[in-house]
């Protein structure tokens, strides 16, 4: 038995189609699909941009500074 894999886009309705198969007018095919599970990425922050507003600001007011007091 021969193999052949292929990676084909599920038509709007549902449909696949495939073309061009090595084989003849009449001759029996056995087909499977699968359907693989979407993979999620690592990193879905990385590439987005950042924006910082003002990063030489102070995390916390001044009043909350312990070594004034």
């Amino acid at each position: 038995m021969k193999s052949k894999k292929l990676r084909i886009v599920v038509l709007k309705d549902g449909r696949i189609v495939i073309d061009n198969l090595p084989v003849k007018k009449g001759q029996q095919v056995e087909v499977t699909v699968q359907i693989p599970d979407p993979v999620r990425p690592s990193m879905p922050l990385r590439g987005l941009p950042v924006r910082l507003i003002d990063p030489f600001l102070p995390a916390v007011p001044e009043t909350d500074w312990e070594s004034d007091r």
